[in-house]
């Protein structure tokens, strides 16, 4: 069976969508058949991605941050449409600064969108995925939520939660036939480096330099083939970083 073949008929609602790894996947599962769901902030821009995708995608204009309108998410998805996959890919990192510099609102936004916003979802769409024939939970992570860099405290910490809550996920659910996976990405070049320093478009090129970078299309590939696998595999996690990114030597203070 072709992969196409393994996602026509199921309904994903994807998180974040207007830009980067969420529009790519959005793109490519409704080229392999599927009926995505997807929401984000900027209602323009889900317009504009309806258009494009056509009557296999349904946007939802939706604020990680609106506990009520995630509590109640069922209630507008369209009639008879239940999605048996759920992709929590919106999130976003705030600043670069060390800890004693940070912006407590930046930390405040990342934990609300990057962990709470995910686990209220989550939460809410539990019972419905249970329901269904089969189903995935796909979590968007990173590698900064497994090897910490300076700067990354808040950000870091965040994914590391989604990391483990992926795991206790999968502890939780063995025995049904929901597969539970925690994509973890390293250096993609899309919209976060720009969101990250406050639309400075210069300093966020800069992060890509002479380098060749993943890309968002990259990932989405990834992530739409693991969620083509027969229902008796799944994938815990996956870490894929570009070929000119590898880990760091641990520094050491020699003053």
């Amino acid at each position: 069976m072709s992969d196409a073949q393994h996602l026509s008929g199921r309904t994903a609602l994807i998180t974040g969508v207007t830009s980067g790894i969420g529009r790519a996947l959005a793109t490519e599962m409704t080229g392999r058949g599927a009926h995505v769901i997807g929401t984000g902030r900027r209602g323009d821009r889900l317009s504009a991605l309806g258009t494009a995708l056509g009557e296999a995608f349904h946007g939802l204009v939706l604020d990680m941050r609106d506990r009520a309108a995630l509590a109640s998410i069922e209630d507008r998805f369209p009639a008879g449409v239940v999605p048996d996959i759920l992709v929590n890919n919106a999130g976003l990192a705030l600043g670069l600064g060390g800890a004693d510099q940070a912006d407590l609102n930046q930390w405040d936004e990342m934990v609300e969108t990057n962990i709470l916003g995910l686990i209220h979802l989550t939460r809410a769409m539990l019972p419905l995925l249970k329901q269904q024939p089969r189903a995935d939970i796909m979590n968007v992570s990173s590698v900064a939520g497994t090897y910490p860099y300076p700067g990354g405290n808040t950000y870091g910490g965040t994914k590391a939660f989604v990391t483990q809550f992926s795991l206790n996920l999968r502890a939780d659910l063995l025995g049904s036939q929901v597969r539970v996976t925690s994509i973890e990405p390293g250096m993609t070049e899309t919209e976060f480096s720009t969101v990250r320093f406050s639309g400075d478009t210069a300093k966020a090129a800069d992060v890509y330099r002479d380098t060749t970078p993943l890309t968002a299309e990259d990932i989405a590939k990834i992530m739409a083939d693991i969620l083509s696998y027969p229902p008796h595999i799944n994938v815990n996690r996956i870490e894929i970083m570009p070929v000119d990114q590898a880990f760091g030597a641990f520094p050491v203070n020699r003053g």
